[in-house]
């Protein structure tokens, strides 16, 4: 059974690799749209990454993100199997389950997961917390429903909906679904930086 990678080890990493890099916690902040303090309390541990910070670290630095998770490197280049229910799990978004599709396999031009996304009462006529990273996204609606957020726009999807985008743009979502919401989330990278 696969642990989830503790957010101390994935800091470490981080640090070690802006380091190696050479890059300093200005580069990094600035490549992150965050600023320099914030991305030190991050770097120091006492913050939790959300996916979209992993991402753009790992887009920095030119490595795959799963080895700032897991500190492993993917080693296979012609196919991966997932068995239903597993992929490697994250944690990194309130509420949030990842299951990450790929984590073996190396020189990915996307990054697939299944998300499950909670109910929570208290946001739904709250506006829906947004993130931004390079590339394109699809997310296909598995199970439930889910409010999908771009920009200034807002749809609802159900079960079989999806919804392709500039991930570049202000998107967000939350589960509109009492039981929560489940669905694929495939992350593109963006082919100019390839």
């Amino acid at each position: 059974m696969t642990i989830e990678p503790k957010i101390t080890e994935i800091a470490e990493r981080i640090l070690a690799m802006r380091e190696l890099c050479d890059f300093t916690v200005e580069d990094m902040a600035e490549a992150l749209g965050i600023s320099a303090a914030d991305y030190a309390e991050y770097e120091s541990g006492t913050r939790d990454f959300s996916f979209t910070f992993l991402y753009k670290c790992a887009e920095k630095f030119g490595i795959d993100m799963i080895e700032l998770l897991t500190g492993d490197n993917p080693h296979l280049s012609e196919f991966t199997v997932v068995r239903g229910g597993k992929g490697l799990p994250i944690k990194r978004r309130e509420g949030f389950h990842y299951f990450h599709l790929a984590a073996n396999f190396k020189n990915k031009l996307a990054e697939p997961f299944i998300v499950v996304a909670p109910y929570d009462e208290t946001i739904q006529s709250a506006p829906v917390h947004t993130s931004t990273h390079e590339g394109q996204e699809f997310d296909l609606v598995l199970e439930g429903s889910l409010k999908f957020v771009y920009e200034d726009h807002t749809t609802y999807l159900n079960a079989g909906d999806s919804v392709y985008y500039d991930s570049g743009k202000p998107h967000g979502m939350i589960a509109t679904s009492e039981g929560g919401c489940r669905f694929l989330a495939i992350v593109m990278k963006d082919g100019a930086n390839q």
